[in-house]
């Protein structure tokens, strides 16, 4: 299939002029007025599907709303955007790439041809030498340089090859084998790695590089120090291969390093760094939940996948929620979005989605190479309930800014602890509550409070939020939770008109870094030829440096 990425400016869609006309009519209602004239809203603004069930209904849209939101993802011609990305075009344009992500998890057996190469045969190849490896590190055969046996693995990347491992093994943590400890590595600082290998045994300690080119200035830094920590107890240059495996498309360069070649675990071109962690990227959350709890999460990934490729668009969760964030984003002017699970495990599930939102959606380019004029990405933050009540739910309730918000929930805890689960469910509902309707200045004049404070504790409400309400959090609920967000920055990356899978922005300070770098650590006063901050700033840094 070949699209054509050169299409009528958004702005100057029908759909889009249709929307405008509409927020000014959307805008002053409050969300209690809506649910006053729809008793029902809460039942039927809601998708029950793939082991999700999504409410939307505190949001400030009517069907009207959704329907022209709709129109506007057709106009955009996201159904072709999907199809496009699924059976492997090249709609990564600017890296001439498929985005075939997808093909991480789909079933043996399921064909997917790519330059002539069914890409899920080599998946399942990779997957299953992940395995095979997990289960002798697992089990106690994988051993150290001196026989011991492998107690701690350290994952040492950066970016998507570190923000997805350390988010899955945190969420997965209950599933994990724990006689075996789990550490990442991802910054540059020294203190990172030094924090992470303190307590550990070089003898005992596997180390997993995550770098697709094995040149990675950051991941190669951090893994030369720990070949060099490694050394400093096991000497020999022959101990790297019992310590060190690599997952990696260059073999040369995991060589040259000293990894054994056997020990390297490969993936491809099509599949970006963000978009990674059920790739062999994901080889550390394999060793601690085993291969059938990675396999469940796959199966997790290939139904949202499903579900987002056959749903119609208003039964589409992803679409749906995508569509919401634009809504707001382009037509309220809310600058940032607030994600809040209600599970501790996933207390690196906001983190995550930072890199996989904004590093795909942050771009003021459009496919065919003009300036948007539009914002794309909104800024994602978030902690764990109940913690972010108690710092900035504030200013969600009575700051000056509109910030939507997803509210993430289960309903079976992984540890009962006496009624703790239904209090931590209790605030998840009453906050969503509490944002929507607010309380008027009746409400608490009723309730004695004197005049002067009454202002103070009055609540506007009339703030958006999503419910998303899952079982129980499992390997395969991850993997539904991930696909959905990755198809939700999909959908709005389709409407905005941007490649949502390069990422330009994040090589320009990389190269300036690398000559910066040999001007910090000359000998002799470098001749610089920065602007007159930079080159201040780095004769300062010089100066305290000696």
């Amino acid at each position: 299939m070949k699209i054509d990425f050169i299409i009528k400016p958004l702005t100057k869609r029908p759909a889009w002029k249709r929307l405008q006309a509409h927020y000014l009519q959307i805008h002053p209602l409050h969300l209690r007025q809506l649910f006053a004239d729809d008793p029902l809203r809460g039942e039927r603004f809601v998708i029950d599907a793939a082991g999700i069930y999504l409410d939307y209904s505190k949001n400030r849209v009517t069907e009207e709303t959704m329907g022209l939101l709709i129109n506007l993802a057709e106009e955009c011609g996201l159904r072709e955007r999907i199809t496009a990305m699924f059976t492997g075009d090249t709609i990564n344009v600017t890296e001439q790439r498929a985005a075939l992500h997808t093909a991480l998890r789909a079933p043996e057996g399921v064909r997917i041809m790519l330059g002539g190469v069914d890409v899920v045969a080599e998946v399942h190849l990779v997957l299953n030498k992940m395995a095979v490896f997990s289960e002798r590190v697992r089990s106690g055969q994988w051993l150290g340089y001196t026989g011991k046996r492998i107690a701690n693995i350290v994952n040492i990347g950066i970016g998507g090859s570190d923000l997805g491992p350390v988010m899955a093994y945190e969420a997965l943590r209950h599933y994990s084998q724990r006689d075996l400890t789990f550490r990442f590595v991802s910054n540059v600082d020294g203190t990172d790695f030094q924090e992470a290998t303190r307590d550990l045994d070089p003898e005992e300690t596997l180390f997993i590089i995550c770098s697709k080119t094995f040149t990675t200035l950051e991941t190669l830094t951090n893994a030369r120090a720990a070949r060099n920590w490694c050394l400093q107890k096991l000497v020999d240059k022959q101990a790297v291969y019992r310590h060190f495996v690599a997952v990696s498309t260059n073999a040369e360069e995991v060589t040259k390093f000293g990894i054994n070649i056997d020990n390297m675990f490969g993936f491809w071109d099509w599949d970006g760094g963000r978009y990674s962690m059920d790739s062999a990227i994901g080889l550390s959350t394999m060793i601690a939940v085993g291969s059938d709890n990675f396999r469940a999460m796959l199966e997790g990934f290939y139904e949202m996948d499903e579900h987002f490729r056959t749903a119609p668009f208003d039964r589409n969760i992803p679409v749906i929620m995508g569509l919401l964030k634009l809504w707001y984003n382009n037509f309220f002017d809310a600058q940032s979005v607030a994600v809040f699970p209600y599970n501790q495990y996933l207390k690196r599930f906001p983190a995550y989605l930072q890199q996989l939102t904004m590093e795909s959606n942050g771009k003021h380019i459009t496919l065919d190479g003009a300036c948007a004029d539009y914002q794309t990405a909104p800024i994602y933050w978030g902690e764990p309930g109940t913690n972010g009540q108690h710092s900035f739910f504030q200013l969600l309730h009575q700051g000056t800014r509109l910030i939507p918000c997803d509210f993430i929930g289960f309903c079976q805890t992984l540890n009962p602890l006496g009624d703790q689960h239904d209090l931590l469910m209790a605030n998840l509902f009453a906050q969503t509550e509490a944002l929507a309707f607010g309380k008027t200045e009746a409400e608490v004049k009723a309730e004695g409070i004197p005049e002067w404070l009454v202002p103070h504790r009055t609540f506007e409400g009339n703030r958006p939020t999503n419910t998303l309400l899952v079982e129980q959090l499992t390997p395969k609920t991850l993997g539904l939770l991930v696909a959905l967000y990755e198809h939700s920055v999909f959908t709005q990356g389709a409407i905005w008109n941007i490649d949502s899978f390069d990422q330009w922005g994040v090589e320009l300070g990389k190269v300036l870094a690398q000559k910066t770098a040999v001007e910090l650590k000359s000998a002799d006063e470098p001749q610089l030829d920065h602007d007159s901050s930079t080159n201040a700033l780095i004769r300062h840094y010089r100066r305290f440096k000696k």
